[in-house]
């Protein structure tokens, strides 16, 4: 029988005027092609459930979540396949369930069983190529009832989830590694077109005075970062990228593509409209806010019925810094709020220096994808059969492993460095999707922490000048994607794997059948089950 979450779907489709849909931690998940006009430009997208963003899941600490994903993809100009990765969950013991590419079949669907023994703000979305571009994204909550903060807020409900991210007229296979320029910024799926903004509906978020409302922050965009902030409003930051931390106050904060935010807000204000505002700070805000660009509205229960008359001007006055975020050791049972390893420099078993580099131009005339992106002076190309499976088939080590150059091993139990550092030529504001890592040096600091850095597990590389330093400790089993978050920088090759513990992976990842029969099953499509362009699982 369907929830009355599916049939409020099934009537209207399309977007939101306010948050998504909240779905239960045991659900059906179709990923489909839909029509939408976020910002008036009508056009398909690949969608959960036929929605933008698609609907939040949700469950408890220690819940078993079963999304059994089903693949109904069927626009000649996108990917038909898909891949669904579970950001932000450790994925211990489930490897297998960390994004596998689902083929195009008209009768098999692929059921993803997670066991989250944590809390916080994660979110799903494609990995296949550069199709979360198309909008296949949406909220995953795992929610604490014995939350240590939770006596700082009322409410924390679907109706507080708020995504930002780029919208884009052309869709993402024919973009060249990001060569389009972005058409919208939208919030929750709406936004007013940036070249010619028309009165284009606005996402609406309600509230009611002296009630205090925990927001879930997400950028669920592919491109640059965003700065958000709410007029006469501040708020408490607690948590970043699943991960609880000591309450900042701040005004505004900029978040990177992929990072995640909790922040508490208090409807401390006269009962009217207030903007919501998100610009994209890598366009350096020259868009602005004017004719609701960039925006949506908080609503006062009891407001009228129309957008903000009054408007904030002094803006971003006390940005939230990542550096300002210390771990708090009884979000996650932590026994040491210290970084891993010895508090100096050189106290990691192990040290990676990272050296990132960007180049221009037509380099590789046979994928013909204009700029490219090394790290370490290689690009990496997928392989051909998952670095999961060449493990258990028997690969052991890094010269073993495929793609060449790409797959660094780590051994078990040890403290691992890495150093992120870009060549003079690169530009700025990358974004490296890593293991849950503490930050031990943030970009735009020169001041190392190893007492309570934050933790998080997407970071700002910055830019020529920095010198970004993250520290983890091995203790998950199985081949882990370091990348740019950035989709069209990955699909440019900016990314290696991580193999902790090969050895021990076979045994701590025990493969269920439907995963087993993946391989098989995408070796065997055609280039129309596929898609028009695109790959395989990488």
């Amino acid at each position: 029988m369907l929830s009355a979450a599916h049939i409020l779907l099934a009537l209207f489709g399309g977007a939101f005027a306010g948050a998504p849909p909240v779905f239960p931690a045991v659900t059906d998940l179709h990923i489909r092609n839909a029509f939408a006009a976020p910002d008036g430009f009508n056009r398909s997208f690949v969608t959960a459930e036929g929605i933008l963003p698609g609907p939040t899941i949700t469950g408890n600490k220690g819940d078993t979540f079963k999304i059994n994903l089903i693949n109904e993809l069927n626009n000649d100009t996108m990917l038909k396949s898909v891949s669904i990765h579970w950001h932000g969950l450790f994925q211990e013991g489930t490897n297998w369930a960390d994004g596998p590419s689902k083929p195009k079949k008209t009768t098999r669907s692929c059921t993803n069983s997670l066991f989250p023994d944590q809390a916080g703000t994660f979110w799903y979305h494609s990995h296949l190529a550069t199709q979360y571009c198309d909008q296949l994204n949406g909220a995953l909550v795992v929610k604490d009832p014995n939350d240590p903060l939770g006596h700082l807020y009322d409410v924390d409900d679907g109706s507080t989830v708020l995504h930002v991210g780029p919208l884009y007229h052309q869709v993402a296979p024919k973009i060249v590694a990001g060569s389009a320029g972005v058409d919208a910024g939208l919030i929750n799926g709406l936004g007013r077109n940036w070249a010619n903004p028309t009165n284009t509906p606005l996402s609406i978020i309600n509230v009611q005075e002296g009630l205090r409302y925990r927001f879930r922050f997400i950028h669920s965009g592919c491109d640059q970062p965003f700065n958000l902030s709410i007029d006469f409003h501040n708020f408490l930051v607690i948590e970043a990228d699943g991960i609880e931390h000591e309450p900042v106050v701040a005004d505004s904060i900029q978040i990177f593509v992929a990072q995640r935010y909790s922040f508490v807000l208090t409807a401390n204000q006269s009962v009217d409209n207030y903007w919501i505002k998100s610009n994209d700070a890598g366009n350096s805000g020259v868009h602005g806010f004017d004719n609701g660009v960039n925006s949506a509205i908080l609503r006062y229960n009891g407001a009228p019925d129309a957008e903000p008359t009054k408007n904030q001007t002094d803006i971003y006055q006390n940005m939230l810094l990542e550096t300002s975020l210390h771990v708090r050791l009884i979000s996650q049972s932590l026994t040491n709020a210290q970084a891993p390893g010895a508090p100096t420099v050189d106290g990691a078993d192990l040290n990676f220096n990272l050296n990132l580099l960007w180049t221009i131009g037509d380099m590789d005339t046979t994928n013909n994808l204009g700029n490219f992106f090394f790290i370490n002076g290689v690009r990496f190309i997928p392989p051909t059969v998952p670095v999961l499976l060449q493990i258990i088939s028997g690969a052991r080590s890094a010269t073993e492993l495929l793609p060449t150059g790409s797959v660094y091993t780590l051994p078990l139990n040890s403290t691992i460095q890495i150093t992120f550092k870009h060549n003079a030529s690169s530009c700025t504001r990358r974004t490296a999707s890593i293991p849950s890592s503490r930050i031990i040096r943030s970009a735009g600091s020169d001041v190392y922490n190893f007492e309570n850095p934050a933790q998080r597990d997407v970071v700002s590389t910055g830019g020529p000048d920095d010198n970004v330093t993250i520290r983890f400790f091995t203790d998950n089993a199985g081949p882990w994607f370091l990348h740019c978050h950035i989709d069209w920088h990955l699909e440019a090759g900016f990314a290696i794997v991580f193999a902790e513990g090969p050895a021990e992976t076979p045994a701590r990842n025990p493969t269920p059948e439907d995963w087993d029969q993946l391989c098989p099953s995408t070796i065997a499509l055609t280039p129309e089950q596929i898609g028009a362009v695109g790959r395989p699982s990488t």
